[in-house]
Parts: structure tokens; C-alpha cells; sequence
């Protein structure tokens, strides 16, 4: 059977991230990884040592939940290796080579802005902040692959409602780890860091949008955000911010890091839509990870149902 034999096969037709990225940014960022890969085994090496500890430790609790998809999951083996992680590199491969120089514990996360009650959490309180679930997600990510894959957390709603948002709270900005000590990706300039992205309020509070901090019923891996990211699997996957720092409740659209790099082809809203193609490729079909062949995308990525009134009588090609 198909799903017995399956494997992570890199087709021809893949984006490249030298497509995805400006040339010269994609050109120097790579000239700059090979100079400092060297000199930073030694220290990698200690922090491999340091930050085991978090692999793999299962979490405990976790129930399952009414948002998941029958469909057949991916395995494991390709969603921790074949990741789009900036902070440690632009190839797929990259993240789950270098990522174990990032340090999740401790760890706090700082709520903050538009809100009656801003507080720092640590990672052990947002674990046990609201029941854990475990919610089978389609992810499809902006290039035209695709993933299903098993997220543990709950909704963000659950955090939202403990800091008490103001009326000036209209949207939610999400503010990613960026210490160069522990992400050598951030010292070129391939992004503005750190890594921002956002949402509308009524998107933040959608029960889908997930706070994450485990997947296959494990506490995440480095490589996939750890310890803890959001998930908003109506969107292109670059929408869900990883190993996040702070979350600010702010009155103005805020200016994504995409949206700086390249505000011509990656929107704020940055929903799937496989009606409105990206710039340079189209949207129409995607890979799922394991098969061959791609079948259609989607819209919204399949959770028209849930999330399609939030964008009612929106033109959906100028809001891309």
C-alpha cells in the first residue's frame, strides 16, 4: 500500500528557497553558513548535549480532540526534516541539522500591549494553562507542498481570555526567538529579524488558530518550533509563527517579516486560495509529502466551513 512505502522524495519541480528569497539575500546568507559552519561544530556540539534532554518527552494528558481530519497522517521522519526554519537555515534540511542550538527550557513568552492583564508565562504554566489536545491539521505550505500532521495544544482563545484584550485590541502580533547565539540563520539578513507575523483579532480567536507546543504526542522538536508556535492551518504555513517570545495585542495592522522582505508577493491575510496564485507559480495543486502526483488545494485549505464567514464580502486577490 501506498502509505507502507511511503517516502520523502524531493521532486524536480520543488521551489528552491533561491526562488522563494531575493537572489543576492539567498546568495549571502549561503556564503555565510558554509564560512561559520566549522567554527560553530564545537559549540553546537554542547548545545546538542545541553538540549536532549527535551527530545521526545511525551506529554502527558493529551485528549483527542473534534478538529482533526481523516486523513492519512504524515510521518513523523518527514515532518521533523523536511521544515522551513530561517533562523537555521534556508534548505529543508537545515533545521533539523542545526536546530539543536536552541535552548527550550527555560522559557518564557511575554503577553503584552492592548490588554488589562499583561503577564510573562513560562512554558510549564502555558502547559497546563488549558486541557491538552492532540488536533490533526492539514498544513500546505506557500512553495506547493503539503503536510497532515498531529499538533498538540489548545486554542489561543484560552491565553486571549487570561489577559483580557482592551477595545483598541484589533489585532495580534507574534514575535519570534531571534538570538543569534542560538540561531545562526539570524545573523544574515535574509529576514528582518526577529520573525513577526499576525492576525486579525476575530482570526486570533477562531477556536482552529491553536497555540502549539507538542506534536505526534510529544513536546515539539526543536526544528518545528519549539517550545511553543501557533498553528493557523487555514493559511499558508509560513503564517505560524515559531518558537515565539512575545504576543502583542495592537490597535494597527502590524508589518509582517514577509511582508517587509516582499510585500508584492506575501500578504498579511495569507490564505490559502488556490483561486489566487502566488506571483511566480500557481496555487491550483500541491504535493502532498509521501505521494506523487499533487491533487487540488483546497480553499482555505479545507476549513471553508469554520473560517470562510470571516472574510465575507472581502475581495480576497487584493487581500491576498
Amino acid at each position: 500500500m501506498l502509505k507502507d512505502i511511503t517516502v520523502l522524495v524531493k521532486h524536480s519541480n520543488d521551489i528552491v528557497p533561491s526562488e522563494i528569497t531575493p537572489k543576492a539575500l539567498y546568495e549571502g546568507r549561503r556564503q555565510f553558513m558554509l564560512k561559520s559552519g566549522a567554527a560553530l561544530v564545537g559549540a553546537w556540539g554542547l548545545a546538542a548535549a545541553r538540549n536532549d534532554a527535551f527530545a521526545g518527552v511525551k506529554l502527558a494528558g493529551v485528549k483527542k480532540s473534534q478538529y482533526t481530519v481523516a486523513e492519512a497522517q504524515t510521518p513523523l521522519k518527514d515532518v521533523t526534516t523536511y521544515n522551513n526554519f530561517y533562523e537555521f537555515g534556508t534548505d529543508k534540511s537545515d533545521p533539523a541539522a542545526n536546530a539543536h542550538t536552541l535552548n527550550p527550557r527555560p522559557w518564557t513568552v511575554s503577553v503584552e500591549g492592548e490588554v488589562k492583564k499583561a503577564k510573562t508565562f513560562g512554558i510549564e504554566e502555558l502547559l497546563k494553562l488549558a486541557p491538552l489536545e492532540e488536533r490533526v491539521y492539514r498544513l500546505r505550505c506557500v512553495e506547493g507542498w503539503s503536510m497532515v500532521i498531529p499538533w498538540v495544544g489548545y486554542s489561543l482563545a484560552e491565553l486571549i481570555k487570561q489577559v483580557e484584550p482592551t477595545g483598541n485590541a484589533k489585532y495580534v502580533e507574534f514575535v519570534s526567538l531571534a538570538d543569534p547565539a542560538q540561531m545562526p540563520g539570524v545573523k544574515d539578513s535574509v529576514l528582518n529579524w526577529p520573525y513577526t507575523e499576525g492576525l486579525r483579532m476575530d482570526e486570533a480567536v477562531n477556536p482552529l488558530t491553536l497555540l502549539c507546543m507538542g506534536l505526534y504526542g510529544e513536546a515539539l522538536p526543536n526544528q518545528n518550533g519549539a517550545p511553543v508556535r501557533v498553528v493557523i492551518p487555514w493559511k499558508y504555513g509560513f503564517k505560524s509563527g515559531k518558537s515565539i517570545v512575545k504576543i502583542r495585542f495592537v490597535e494597527k495592522q502590524p508589518t509582517t517579516a514577509w511582508m517587509a522582505a516582499i510585500p508584492s508577493e506575501y500578504g498579511f491575510y495569507s490564505n490559502v486560495n488556490p483561486q489566487v496564485d502566488h506571483p511566480r507559480w500557481s496555487q491550483a495543486k500541491e504535493r502532498r509529502i509521501g505521494e506523487f502526483g499533487k491533487r487540488p488545494t483546497l480553499m482555505f485549505n479545507g476549513y471553508a466551513d469554520q473560517v470562510g464567514k470571516l472574510y465575507a464580502g472581502m475581495d480576497l486577490k487584493k487581500f491576498f
